[in-house]
Order: structure tokens, then C-alpha cells, then sequence
């Protein structure tokens, strides 16, 4: 399929946010296989070969428009993936989607997630017409939804045994940001 709009390449003061490209798969196969990352991760995969699944799915939200997904890198070294973060079951007739994110073990206890998602909000506020911002967080995920009420999303309520995940039923803690909420913090 021919490219027809431009992948956005964000900056922050420390990290570059850019297209996942092929090269990056030995990058996200290490995070999505350590349990530490995938612990509270909806996707992982046991082999490098396995993960092309997570790059094709990378590309396809992107070129259907249902998402976009930014590779994490730090700006001294752009070319090495350290986490990812982005948009997916993105709404466009309604304006909202759903945010995730990752980071390889290495990097955390850094604000580089706090960082990264902060630029990519706002780009998703101004840029892409967002109106809601979602994330859906295991409650036993502490450090994830602490993140996201200092980001200034708000908790809208628990989502009982929603998902079958390890043999059992988990709860999801659904949060919430919306684009005037954001943009009054920013101004």
C-alpha cells in the first residue's frame, strides 16, 4: 500500500518519538517476552519470529487510521527502540481512543513514559482531532495508573472481571482525559 500521509516524528526534551520500523523488532520482542514488562501488558510473544505479528499490527492501525503507535527512542541514539507508546481503537467518527505504552526494564524510575506521553498527548489533542483519551490499567498496576492521574487522567471507574487473563478474571481501572481538560492544563 502506498504511503499517503506523513508518520509524525515527535520530540521531547530527551526522546524522539518515531515510526517502529522492521529493525526494531529484536527491540520489541525483548520487551514483549519480559514478564516484567508483560506482567500487566495485554500482548507478548515467546519468539523474535513471533513478534512480526506486533510490527504487521504496528503498520495496519496506522494505515487504517484506527491507530498510531510511536517507537521510543532517546534523541542521542534514535535508532535504538527503547519502549513504545501510542493510540488504538481510535474512533475517528468520535473523535477518541485508546493510549497504551511500554518501556524495556532498563529505563524505568527515569520519567521517560511521563516524558514521551505528555508530547504525545498533546499532538493527539492539537494535531489529530482527539476529543477522549482512554487507557484501560490492571488495578494491581500501581505505578501505570499513578502515572496517569498526574498526567491529569481521570479514574471513571473499574471494569469488573473483563478480561480472562492467566486462568483467572481481572478487573480494568478505566481512565479518561479529555482534550479540553489537557489543553487548560498546558495553557
Amino acid at each position: 500500500m502506498p504511503e499517503t500521509k506523513p508518520f509524525p516524528i515527535l520530540h521531547t526534551q530527551n526522546y524522539q518519538l518515531r515510526r517502529i520500523v522492521a529493525a526494531d523488532m529484536p527491540a520489541v520482542f525483548q520487551g514483549l517476552s519480559d514478564p516484567r514488562v508483560i506482567d500487566y501488558y495485554g500482548v507478548s510473544y515467546d519468539t523474535l519470529a513471533s513478534t512480526q505479528a506486533q510490527m504487521d499490527w504496528y503498520e495496519e492501525v496506522w494505515q487504517a487510521g484506527t491507530g498510531i503507535w510511536w517507537g521510543i527512542c532517546s534523541k542521542d541514539a534514535p535508532e535504538h527502540l527503547i519502549g513504545t507508546c501510542g493510540l488504538h481503537e481510535w474512533e475517528q467518527e468520535h473523535h477518541c481512543a485508546e493510549t497504551g505504552f511500554w518501556l524495556l526494564p532498563d529505563h524505568w524510575g527515569k520519567a521517560v513514559i511521563s516524558e514521551c506521553l505528555n508530547v504525545m498527548i498533546a499532538h493527539c489533542f492539537r494535531h489529530l482531532g482527539l476529543h477522549r483519551m482512554q487507557a484501560m490499567v490492571e488495578p494491581e498496576n500501581i505505578p501505570s495508573w499513578h502515572l496517569l492521574e498526574k498526567l491529569g487522567f481521570q479514574l471513571e471507574g473499574v471494569l469488573r472481571e473483563c478480561e480472562y487473563k492467566h486462568g483467572r478474571y481481572i478487573d480494568l481501572k478505566c481512565y479518561s482525559l479529555l482534550r479540553r481538560e489537557f489543553l487548560s492544563e498546558q495553557d
